[in-house]
C-alpha cells in the first residue's frame, strides 16, 4: 500500500448513486466493498490508437491484469474532471489534452481471485494525448498503443486477460466495432 492510499478517501454511496459519506480508500476495498464513485479513462493518441495499461504486481486486485489506461477515485468535493487529470499525472505522468464523458452511468460489481470486491458508479471518460506515457511503476508494470478494433478483438477472445471492468466498457464502447475512440484528436 502506498503513502497516498492511505490519505486518499473515495465517496460512498448509496444504492442510487447519491454521496452519503466518505473513508480511506484503503478501508474500503475488502470482501464487503460499499458502492463508491470512481472513473474510468481510456486515453487514445493522434493515431487513434489506445492506450492498454498492466496494473502493477502490487496492487490490491486485479494485479498484473491488463486494463483500460487508467481509473481513480474522486476525492470528497473534487471536481470530476480534476481527479482524471490528477491521475493521468499520478499513474502515467500524462498532461491530457482533451476529456470527453463517453459513459456516464457505467457501475459494476466484480470480484477478485482474492475475495476483494470492486463495485463502483464509474463513469468512463475518453482522454486525447500528445506523448507518451512515463508509468508510475506503483501503479503500472507495463504499457501498449493498440488499435481499438484489436483490442476489442483480444478481449472478445480471452476476456480473463483483461479487468472485468473493461471487458464490460468494451462492449459499450463497441470495441468490437466502430469505437468512438478511433475518431480523429480535437
Amino acid at each position: 500500500m502506498t503513502v497516498q492510499e492511505t490519505i486518499e478517501r473515495v465517496v460512498l454511496l448509496d444504492a442510487h448513486g447519491d454521496p452519503v459519506g466518505s473513508d480511506l480508500k484503503s478501508a474500503v476495498h475488502t470482501e464487503d466493498t460499499p458502492l463508491h464513485l470512481a472513473f474510468s479513462c481510456h486515453v487514445v493518441n493522434a493515431s487513434g490508437e489506445v492506450l492498454v495499461t498492466r496494473r502493477a504486481l502490487g496492487k490490491k486486485t486485479w494485479p498484473g491484469v491488463w486494463t483500460n489506461s487508467f481509473c481513480g477515485h474522486p476525492q470528497p468535493d473534487e471536481v470530476p474532471v480534476d481527479s482524471v487529470a490528477r491521475r493521468a499525472a499520478h499513474e502515467l505522468g500524462l498532461d491530457i489534452t482533451t476529456l470527453e464523458l463517453v459513459l456516464p452511468d457505467f457501475r459494476y460489481r466484480a470480484v477478485d481471485a482474492s475475495g476483494i470486491v470492486e463495485n463502483e458508479v464509474c463513469p468512463v471518460y475518453v482522454a486525447r494525448v500528445d506523448t507518451d506515457p512515463v508509468p508510475n511503476p506503483h501503479e503500472v508494470m507495463d504499457v501498449a498503443w493498440v488499435d481499438p478494433v484489436v483490442l476489442g478483438g483480444s478481449i472478445a477472445r480471452t476476456p480473463w486477460v483483461f479487468s472485468p471492468w473493461l471487458v464490460l466498457q468494451a462492449s459499450q464502447l463497441e470495441l468490437l466495432g466502430g469505437n468512438p475512440t478511433r475518431s480523429a484528436p480535437e
